[in-house]
């Protein structure tokens, strides 16, 4: 079996233990890219979409995503955030949803950061599907974090 910080001796799935370690700073950034139709991309960045100010709501999406990342992912760790930056740009063939989350504690926000770039994507969908059912979301991942015991990590 796979060695997994995440599973007991008995292969069970549970919290891992994070009290002995330091509180340092850390910082993750992530991405989501979401596929639009020039349409659908046109609207966003213009801001007349029917549903309102879509690049506004994304970006609260976004923060909102990262800051309940304990409440849907089951085994993290609730950890107090310092910041979350949310950005969208526009790309070539759509969106580029960008969030960086720092703390200061005992665990990453790397799944912060992708969480609230997942949320992010599935809510500008939500503002663009009625001119765009086809848009698509992919990739969300982790671009780069920083502090603990792994250091500095870029893709």
């Amino acid at each position: 079996m796979v060695e997994s910080s995440h599973l007991d001796e008995h292969g069970r799935a549970w919290m891992v233990d994070v009290s002995a370690k330091a509180e340092t700073s850390r910082a993750a950034t992530a991405e989501g890219v979401v596929g639009l139709s020039k349409d659908a991309s046109e609207a966003l960045f213009s801001g007349s979409l029917a549903k309102g100010d879509g690049l506004a709501t994304v970006r609260i999406a976004a923060i909102g995503g990262a800051k309940r990342t304990a409440d849907l992912i089951p085994l993290c760790h609730p950890i107090p955030l310092a910041s979350i930056v949310a950005d969208i740009e526009e790309v070539e063939g759509g969106a580029r949803i960008t969030v960086t989350v720092k703390s200061v504690g005992r665990t990453g926000v790397e799944m912060e950061a992708m969480t609230g770039a997942a949320v992010g994507a599935v809510a500008l969908y939500d503002m663009v599907k009625g001119l765009d059912r086809g848009a698509e979301i992919g990739p969300v991942r982790l671009l780069e974090k920083s502090g603990g015991r792994s250091g500095e990590w870029r893709r």
